[in-house]
């Protein structure tokens, strides 16, 4: 067993047992300096293996920490990446105690739904708009498992790039109809404006945010596959959520998402 399998092994099972649990531990690489990115993704795959065990199913992926107002916020300069399941997707109300979200912030993304499969290295813009069937409106509720939010690019790879549940709104709309750079969000919290963005937060555009993901996890023998569901990437700061709130947004052009926290 190499390092990176060891330290999988050893931190995977301690944040799958933490997400069980709903509970949080303190930030990996204040325990461990020597974490390296490949050390991270090898703990989140650890972790991702014993999820599967338990009977959940990849559908999808996400790319977090790509636009500055999220990455300002939370410190961390570079984007992530995760995995998403069935069992994280949610299509009614947001049940904060059945799904032992410890911490949860509410972001506003496009989801990307894909018609084909992206393999990196290599994959362009260009690419992503052809393997796309269409996108939707979709809140991503991140939730850390690492204490108060301490979180470094080591500690939210490891934790499958922070990610809780996610929901879609019903609508579905092509791609190419759309200058998605220029995609507005707006969105409120409880019925006041809360923030808006664009398109153009992500990487200048959310299709290049898809590229990337592609190509990073490529480098790791993880392709995207035909039915996936791709979080792009949040277009607005994301935003503290408890019981009681509710969430709206309107992605211009394309339809709503209420994400309800009961």
């Amino acid at each position: 067993m190499n390092t990176a399998e060891r330290y999988g092994e050893k931190y995977g099972r301690e944040l799958y047992e933490a997400l069980r649990d709903g509970r949080t531990v303190p930030p990996l690489i204040a325990r461990d300096a020597a974490l390296t990115i490949d050390d991270a993704y090898a703990i989140s795959l650890d972790a991702l293996r014993r999820r599967r065990g338990d009977g959940e199913k990849v559908i999808g992926k996400k790319i977090g920490v790509t636009s500055k107002a999220v990455q300002d916020m939370l410190g961390v300069h570079q984007p992530d990446f995760g995995f998403l399941t069935d069992r994280m997707l949610v299509t009614g109300d947001i049940d904060v105690a059945a799904h032992k979200l410890i911490q949860p912030r509410a972001e506003a993304e496009i989801a990307f739904i894909l018609e084909a499969p992206l393999a990196g290295p290599g994959v362009t813009a260009a690419d992503v708009l052809e393997a796309t069937a269409s996108i939707a409106p979709c809140f991503e509720i991140v939730d850390s498992r690492i204490a108060e939010w301490k979180i470094g690019i080591i500690d939210t790879i490891a934790d499958n790039a922070s990610c809780g549940v996610f929901v879609l709104g019903e609508a579905r709309a092509n791609p190419r109809d759309f200058d998605l750079p220029a995609l507005k969000v707006t969105v409120t919290k409880n019925g006041a404006p809360l923030s808006e963005g664009y398109g153009a937060a992500v990487q200048g555009s959310p299709l290049e945010a898809v590229a990337w993901l592609a190509n990073t996890l490529g480098a790791y023998g993880v392709t995207l596959d035909a039915g996936d569901v791709i979080l792009s990437g949040s277009l607005v700061p994301l935003e503290p959520a408890v019981v009681g709130d509710v969430f709206e947004m309107v992605l211009e052009g394309v339809g709503t998402c209420t994400a309800r926290f009961v």
